[in-house]
């Protein structure tokens, strides 16, 4: 267990204590109430720190990542990296904006030449859990927000992506201003710990399993949380899709990272015919993006690690194999895999696929789709391939989902003006641009009665 604080940076055998977590906590709070963390001069400041961590370590950042999930340059340096900067150049030029006071209009009756406004107050100190699939972004966004909005920030990495967590627990201090901010190391002895202390807000990034743990610990002491879940996000394809387009944009989204992406499509959902030609169109679509052997691509990453492996592989015997299923478990290789004429009651379709594998399960028509979307789990994202505008329209007004693309999958994600979050089993709060501000603040109400 490794926890790199104000004072020091240790690492030490023995399990993270109550005593510790409490004492760097406390440490943070005092900063918080010195009022040191809120003029708007040392946010930029820490922004511009994180953004001078993320360019000067670029090619460190993304070795990193390659050891822990194989993922390659380009990909780390556009997912990665390249949002997380867009995100903070985001904060840099609205900072003003987004945090100034709002007036309010006094319409009650009896105040006369009362003024009214709400100003964004920071919470305190936060802690960010961030998850493995995207350790660079899925941590360091949430950790700009909470800076954005002027709070002290425990920043708990994700322990599976054990060579960028070393990495991250090393940069962090060196850039940011450590009597506000702190880092702590570990898996689930280390996040129980932290737990048990009181923060002003939990952001946390993971499955729904320990986002339960999350909230009930929260509970304790009236802390408000985000959870960023997951799900099963569907993707509905129409009769009038382009199926070479629509082929191509699922085989790069659902097999990015190998397919270890939240928002990733999880199953597809048309009808038979449609899905005959798409089968055919994702086999072609999968080689021209991996090859005739996807395990010798750069292009293609691996699974975190063996137990998510034969997770993934205990999967592969649903429905019939229209492309991949080839595995590796020395390498963590899951091939791209396409399943088609897939059963609902089938074991790929009973939680969230987060992987490499692409159920096609046939449904007569539009109404069957949404019928199906609404018997289950309300999904972290919605995709649908379309020209139909009431089709558009009746997914639009009659499911519910995290967030909904038309076209494209996943790419709300990148839309720093769309808040990001789930509903239901797939999560709650949000965040992004001025959505994360918000989050990491209290709107306070203020009126001003003139005394005479």
């Amino acid at each position: 267990m490794t926890v790199t604080d104000a004072k020091a940076a240790f690492t030490h055998d023995d399990a993270f204590t109550a005593t510790e977590a409490t004492a760097l906590v406390n440490r943070l709070r005092a900063t918080f109430r010195t009022g040191h963390t809120k003029p708007l001069a040392w946010r930029r400041q820490q922004l511009t720190r994180l953004r001078d961590l993320l360019t000067d370590n670029r090619a460190a950042i993304a070795d990193a990542l390659h050891a822990d999930l194989r993922k390659n340059r380009a990909e780390a340096d556009a997912m990665e990296i390249g949002l997380t900067i867009a995100e903070i150049d985001d904060y840099l030029e609205h900072l003003e904006e987004w945090t100034a006071p709002q007036p309010a209009p006094v319409t009650v009756p009896g105040l006369p030449g009362s003024t009214a406004r709400t100003q964004l107050d920071p919470l305190g100190v936060a802690l960010v859990i961030s998850a493995w699939n995207y350790p660079v972004n899925l941590l360091l966004v949430p950790v700009a927000g909470a800076l954005a909005a002027g709070n002290a920030v425990v920043i708990k990495p994700a322990e599976y992506a054990a060579r960028t967590s070393a990495l991250l627990a090393q940069l962090l201090p060196a850039y940011l201003d450590t009597d506000a901010i702190a880092v702590v190391e570990g898996g689930a002895p280390e996040t129980t710990v932290l737990l048990e202390q009181r923060f002003d807000h939990i952001f946390y990034t993971g499955n729904g399993t320990v986002g339960r743990i999350v909230m009930t610990a929260a509970a304790k002491n009236l802390t408000p949380v985000v959870l960023e879940l997951g799900g099963k996000s569907p993707v509905f394809v129409d009769r009038d899709a382009d199926i070479a387009t629509v082929a191509q944009r699922l085989a790069q989204t659902k097999f990015a990272n190998a397919g270890q992406t939240c928002v990733a499509p999880d199953y597809v959902l048309t009808d038979p015919g449609t899905a005959t030609e798409l089968q055919a169109a994702l086999v072609v679509a999968t080689k021209a993006l991996f090859g005739d052997n996807p395990q010798t691509s750069d292009a293609y990453g691996r699974i975190i690690n063996e137990r998510h492996f034969d997770r993934l592989s205990a999967l592969l015997g649903s429905g019939r194999t229209v492309t991949g299923g080839q595995t590796d478990r020395a390498d963590r290789y899951i091939a791209p895999t396409v399943l088609a004429d897939v059963r609902p009651d089938e074991p790929v379709m009973q939680e969230e696929i987060f992987g490499p594998i692409l159920p096609i399960l046939p449904v007569a028509d539009l109404d069957e789709a949404i019928a199906f979307i609404n018997d289950r789990d309300k999904p972290l994202a919605l995709y649908a391939f379309t020209e139909n505008d009431t089709t558009k329209r009746r997914l639009a007004t009659e499911t519910s989902s995290g967030g909904l693309n038309f076209g494209l999958p996943m790419r709300h994600l990148a839309v720093q003006t769309l808040p990001f979050g789930g509903v239901g089993e797939s999560g709650m709060g949000n965040y992004h641009g001025r959505y994360s501000i918000e989050t990491f603040s209290h709107r306070k109400a203020i009126l001003d009665v003139p005394l005479s």
